[in-house]
């Protein structure tokens, strides 16, 4: 009996206990929700639109520390040291580029950019150099693009001499092995198999073709005859005729000290003879391939157009480059002009663009495109010219012009991310001949625009009349036709030129 008494008292214990502990649940649960009310009313009452927000003023920004010199062989050299993190990047930017390629070989300049990293050097195969990086997390790559080559290394700073001495050996000793040229020629026949599957990626090429010229080396594309015409001595000879020390400028950033940095640097590529026959090669020639017109490539099996509208642009170096991103801002983005117009309003779009796009040392493009349904491309054409229009014709509003300036301004912050980014962008205006403070000037010049600037900037530099426009789409399912927007519709064949096999070289 007396055990059993024991028993229930242990049980109303354990009663008593879980009613405890459901009541301070439900008083926790109350008081959270109570909590959580009181607080969504607060912020209910508090809640501004976007437009009436004030965003602090923005923190000086200033450069990190860093020092430039040249070795005796004419290697600029740029150390920046960054201990946050026990790693080292480097980069060096080589004066080449696709441009300078012959046009009967096009593609020479990227194979040459690939293959010198796969293909290994004198000293390590390709195989060798790969599992020497891997084993130490490490990255050494290469690459060559439109107006520049790369080079470039990751590694910890543990690793960094023996990092550095493969990086400088791909750069100084490649071998271009014959097989891995092979190789990229397979992958790049692939690439052009399949470029006609994209509408977007379509529009964007044959756009820089209209607007280039299509032998023009900013625009002309690489074929399976260019292809085939390019051989391992071309590689070779790419690269002897632009890899030299006094043609490159080295950046190095990270955990390192740059009095070891500068030994390391001077033993692996002090050495390394210059080239006293380089000289400034001659950039082509660019004018504008087409001043006006409507042209189309046929796809009938979308269901939707992709559009590109523009003309021949400028270079940052512009006077009026602040006026003219701040013009940008108008016309783009959420609260812009043209998603306001064309997207919210009309309905013609999910996404609509429009921007002046300048390029370093050769003309960009004004460009303006966007995709929208099959039945809706001549109405979304027509929107983008009105606004282009409206923008010379009607000077911003003040509510405008801020939310311009501000968003631009507010962005300035993210080119100086990380110090890497920020090194990069003082070598990037060295090898461009650009002052080391260009970005600065630049904010100034945004801080310093007005609605007078940005309504002359338009008037001067966009132009209606000399409006190219492209279209990719179904052409039995745009209604009305095309011909709404010009006599003359010229038709553009993307079908991709065949070529007969070339022997192995």
């Amino acid at each position: 009996m007396h055990r059993y008494k024991v028993k229930g008292k242990r049980r109303m214990r354990l009663k008593i206990q879980k009613s405890k502990r459901l009541l301070s649940a439900l008083v926790i649960a109350f008081a959270l929700l109570f909590f959580t009310f009181n607080f969504s009313l607060a912020a209910t009452a508090e809640a501004k639109h976007y437009t009436e927000l004030q965003l602090a003023p923005l923190a000086e920004i200033k450069l990190p520390k860093y020092e430039r010199f040249v070795l005796q062989n004419g290697l600029v050299v740029y150390l920046m040291e960054d201990h946050e993190l026990p790693l080292v990047n480097g980069t060096a930017l080589v004066r080449t580029g696709s441009r300078l390629e012959p046009s009967e070989k096009v593609g020479l300049a990227g194979f040459t950019g690939a293959v010198m990293r796969t293909g290994g050097t004198k000293k390590h195969s390709p195989d060798q150099l790969n599992d020497m990086l891997e084993q130490r997390a490490a990255a050494v790559e290469t690459s060559i693009g439109e107006a520049n080559g790369n080079a470039s290394f990751q590694a910890l700073s543990e690793d960094l001499e023996t990092v550095f001495g493969l990086f400088t050996e791909v750069l100084r000793e490649p071998v271009f092995a014959q097989e891995k040229l092979d190789l990229a020629k397979t992958q790049a026949r692939g690439s052009i198999a399949r470029r006609n599957d994209d509408p977007d990626e379509i529009a964007s090429r044959e756009f820089r073709k209209l607007i280039y010229g299509k032998e023009n080396p900013y625009a002309r594309t690489i074929e399976y005859v260019t292809l085939d015409r390019v051989s391992r001595e071309d590689l070779l000879n790419f690269y002897q005729q632009y890899f030299h020390p006094n043609n490159l400028i080295l950046g190095i950033v990270g955990d390192f000290d740059s009095k070891k940095m500068r030994s390391l640097i001077q033993a692996k590529l002090g050495d390394w003879k210059r080239n006293p026959k380089i000289v400034k090669p001659q950039l082509p020639e660019v004018l504008p391939a087409n001043t006006g017109g409507v042209f189309f490539v046929n796809q009938p099996q979308l269901t939707q157009s992709s559009i590109l509208v523009g003309h021949l642009g400028g270079r940052f170096d512009n006077p009026d480059y602040a006026a003219l991103d701040v013009l940008n801002g108008v016309l783009n983005g959420f609260g812009g002009r043209l998603f306001n117009e064309v997207r919210s309003r009309q309905g013609l779009a999910y996404s609509v663009y429009g921007y002046w796009s300048p390029r370093f040392d050769y003309p960009g493009m004004f460009i303006a495109g966007g995709q929208t349904r099959s039945d809706a491309t001549v109405q979304f054409v027509k929107a983008l010219q009105a606004e282009i229009k409206r923008i010379q014709a009607q000077r911003v509003t003040p509510k405008e012009l801020a939310f311009a300036k501000e968003s631009t301004l507010n962005s300035f912050v993210f080119n100086f991310q990380d110090p890497s980014q920020t090194l990069l962008r003082l070598m990037r205006y060295e090898y461009y001949g650009y002052p080391a403070d260009f970005l600065f000037r630049y904010q100034k010049a945004v801080a310093a625009t007005t609605a007078i600037d940005v309504q002359r900037v338009a008037k001067q530099y966009l132009k209606p009349e000399n409006i190219v426009t492209l279209v990719v789409g179904n052409q039995s399912a745009i209604q009305p036709p095309l011909t709404q927007l010009a006599a003359q519709v010229t038709p553009i064949d993307v079908a991709i030129p065949t070529s007969q096999p070339q022997m192995k070289n």
